[in-house]
This record gives structure tokens, C-alpha cells and sequence, in this order.
């Protein structure tokens, strides 16, 4: 048994040497996260997000109240971007911690007609850091006349979201990889 977690472990760490970091927060990472509120909408749901800590201790933080009141529901933090993914890329992991809810990770691509329209998975953020991956695979898209799949080279914007229902959101990333 010991031999078999050890064996996962070592294959686990490999495939995290040969991720690609895509945000570490540091740096001008302030500059490159947008807070946005379903305010935009008319909804009331309110909250924001930070940056704590410096280099390789940057933490992102998303908080607040999300309220479905008023046609409401989410807050989220995004990033756009014009540097493609690579084509081969299969997902993104995220180091994550948080206070028990599920919040999702949201794609965009250019060719979404409609500004609310994206690709969506979700993950529970545990009081403790977790490595979370998401397979392009597993994000769905929003709307069913969107297009079914998605090139990753295409993806031109990511955004961490609390979503859907009313809750008290506090959501940390640590860093987000491509794998």
C-alpha cells in the first residue's frame, strides 16, 4: 500500500512539475482580476475580491453574499486574456480552500454570442488546500445553443464564480495551472 501512494504521489508531483502556471497571483495580479456583481443585471448580490500575500504566498479571495433576489445569483472574480492555452492542454487545477460551498469555474470563448453564455464546472472548496483539476471535458456549456466543446487555445477568459444559490461565499485560490 505504501508502495502504490508513493507511486501516485511521485506521478501526481510530475504532472504538477510539468504544468503550465497560468496566474500565481503575484505580480500585477490586481490589474488582471476584475471583481463583477450580478448588480450588472439588477440583482443585489454583493461582495469582492482581494489579494493578500506576496511571490509565490499570493492568495486570491472571493467573498460575499449571493443572493438570488431580484433575478440575482453570482459574484465573481475574472481574468481576460489574449495569449492562447496550448491546443493540448486538458484542463486546469486550481489550489483551493474555502468554507464548504460549491463555486465554479467559468470559460469563456470569442465566439459566444451572448455576454452571460460560458462553460462551467464546479468544485467544493473545503476548509483545508485541495489541488482541484477540471477536465475541459467536464465544463458544460450555460446554454444549450451553445456550441457542445470548446479548443482550449480558443478560451479567452476564467473566472471564479459563486454561484446559483443563496450562500455566504469565501473562496481562496492559491494558483491556477493548466495541465
Amino acid at each position: 500500500m505504501k508502495r502504490i501512494l508513493a507511486i501516485l504521489m511521485a506521478t501526481f508531483m510530475a504532472e504538477q512539475a510539468m504544468a503550465e502556471v497560468f496566474d500565481d497571483f503575484s505580480g500585477e495580479a490586481k490589474g488582471r482580476w476584475d471583481f463583477v456583481a450580478d448588480g450588472v443585471m439588477g440583482g443585489v448580490s454583493d461582495g469582492g475580491a482581494t489579494i493578500s500575500g506576496d511571490g509565490k504566498d499570493a492568495v486570491l479571495h472571493l467573498t460575499g453574499q449571493v443572493s438570488t433576489d431580484n433575478n440575482g445569483g453570482f459574484i465573481q472574480v475574472r481574468r481576460r486574456f489574449s495569449d492562447a492555452w496550448p491546443e493540448d492542454a486538458k484542463g486546469v487545477s486550481l489550489s483551493v480552500k474555502g468554507n464548504g460551498e460549491r463555486y465554479y469555474v467559468f470559460l469563456k470563448t470569442p465566439d459566444l454570442s451572448r455576454v452571460w453564455y460560458s462553460y462551467r464546472a464546479s468544485f467544493v472548496a473545503g476548509k483545508d488546500w485541495t489541488q482541484i483539476r477540471l477536465p475541459f471535458a467536464s465544463f458544460t456549456p450555460s446554454h444549450d445553443s451553445m456550441p457542445q466543446s470548446f479548443s482550449p487555445s480558443d478560451v479567452n477568459s476564467i473566472a471564479i464564480v459563486a454561484y446559483g444559490a443563496d450562500f455566504e461565499a469565501a473562496v481562496s485560490v492559491g494558483e491556477i495551472r493548466l495541465y
